[in-house]
């Protein structure tokens, strides 16, 4: 449990990337405390910096702006008292299980006999007693991935750092891991004083944690702090919890704000450009559905994720999507459809075409590439050509992103068409469409 001793402090910490003449901010002025006895974790969409966040705090990289401590003094270099446990299990498949966890302890100078006996008793407090001798092709997933608890843990680091460590597992396989870790930190089995786990499941972190650092992007800052005063076991159905869930909800939803503020500006003008989320049509179309089917007037947002299946990551950025394209407002954790958004889910599917073009007309972000097409020979431009523009907002793979939702999107309005084989861009003309209002 928390003492109240300070082990990491983050002042004013920034991590800015530098293409050409543009600064990107990764990170932007965080200021954080993290003390001995906590389990942290740093909570947000994709995107808003949690894994930069978290190689700064080990050292892997140096911060651009700022200042951080580690037990009062200024961290130089790799910090030797923290291990890292990947999302990807990071193994060496040439090596035995037991190899994999004392290579950790040989690149530290551990004699043979002291890294045999201390991996041989990691081993035996994750589960893998009788699998030393096996290889990382023989183990499932959830297996290969205490390998990495226990590698990360032989080091006994003062600071263990998770970085997504059960996203790539299946459902059942990360639900029994995290209680296996839980267990094992909460009855001291593990060597470590304090663990930091990046996350972009809610339901996750609110399970685990004792205190959740929230997150937000463009640029990438801590929006919130909550403390979890939960005892353990946390149970997700009882109300103490939904009403946490609905609280975390509601912070990284926000409200829906005036229209001018939810649309941004376009690229190159002042003020904050609103890029698109990374979403499927599909997707967007299956939640206006869903909300349009219930017969309650507004919708908790934590209930989506169990009604889709899906993570909280991919439902916030549907909401945000159908909040900007004016589907739905939300507020309080909650969402309800506009009438606008009713009359979407309950049209034809050339009238919702109609709809979403004439929506998507309205954003800046496609008011500006119209723009271009409109000024362009024959108008039409080279993809190349688009996504340079961009890349001064935003790094090339983000842009390289931004750029085939922005298609997606203008393909599925008939806003714009693309050309595959020459990769152009060319602008649609206006004919055929009644262009329903909004």
């Amino acid at each position: 449990m928390n003492n109240g001793k300070t082990l990491v402090e983050l002042e004013h910490v920034s991590q800015v990337y530098a293409t050409g003449r543009k600064r990107f901010y990764a990170v932007q002025d965080i200021n954080l405390n993290i003390h001995e006895g906590e389990f942290v974790c740093l909570l947000g969409p994709s995107g808003c910096g949690k894994s930069t966040l978290l190689r700064l705090i080990t050292g892997l990289q140096r911060p651009t702006e700022g200042r951080i401590g580690y037990r009062g003094q200024e961290l130089q270099g790799v910090n030797p008292y923290a291990s890292i446990v990947f999302q990807t299990f990071a193994l060496f498949p040439w090596l035995s299980v037991q190899e994999n966890v004392e290579v950790a302890l040989k690149a530290r100078g551990v004699p043979p006999k002291i890294r045999t006996a201390r991996a041989l008793d990691l081993l035996d407090r994750v589960g893998l007693d009788g699998f030393e001798n096996a290889y990382p092709r023989e183990l499932s997933g959830g297996m290969r991935q205490k390998v990495g608890f226990a590698r990360a843990m032989a080091v006994e680091p003062e600071l263990l750092c998770l970085d997504e460590p059960f996203s790539a597992l299946d459902v059942l396989s990360s639900e029994a891991l995290r209680g296996e870790l839980l267990e094992l930190w909460l009855d001291g089995k593990i060597p470590t004083k304090t663990i930091l786990m990046v996350t972009h499941n809610i339901e996750e972190a609110a399970e685990m944690a004792d205190r959740l650092i929230i997150m937000g992007t463009s640029p990438g800052r801590v929006i919130a702090e909550v403390e979890v005063d939960l005892p353990h076991p946390r149970h997700r159905k009882a109300p103490q919890f939904l009403k946490l869930i609905d609280h975390i909800y509601a912070i990284l939803a926000g409200q829906t704000q005036p229209e001018p503020v939810e649309m941004g500006t376009a690229p190159g003008k002042p003020g904050i450009t609103r890029w698109l989320p990374q979403i499927q049509i599909s997707d967007l179309v299956g939640l206006l559905e869903h909300l349009s089917e219930s017969s309650q007037p507004t919708y908790d947002i934590y209930q989506l994720t169990e009604d889709f299946g899906a993570d909280s990551d991919l439902v916030l950025r549907l909401i945000d999507t159908a909040e900007l394209l004016g589907f739905v407002r939300v507020g309080q954790g909650d969402v309800m459809l506009t009438p606008l958004g009713e009359t979407f889910s309950e049209a034809s599917i050339l009238t919702r075409k109609e709809i979403f073009s004439t929506r998507i007309r309205r954003l800046p972000i496609f008011q500006w590439l119209m723009n271009m097409l409109h000024l362009a020979e024959n108008q039409s431009l080279k993809r190349d050509v688009v996504r340079a523009a961009i890349e001064l907002e935003l790094p090339p793979a983000d842009a390289e992103k931004q750029l085939n939702t922005i298609i997606e999107w203008g393909r599925y309005g008939e806003v714009i068409a693309y050309d595959d084989e020459t990769e152009t861009i060319m602008l649609e003309p206006l004919v055929g469409h009644s262009m329903a209002t909004g």
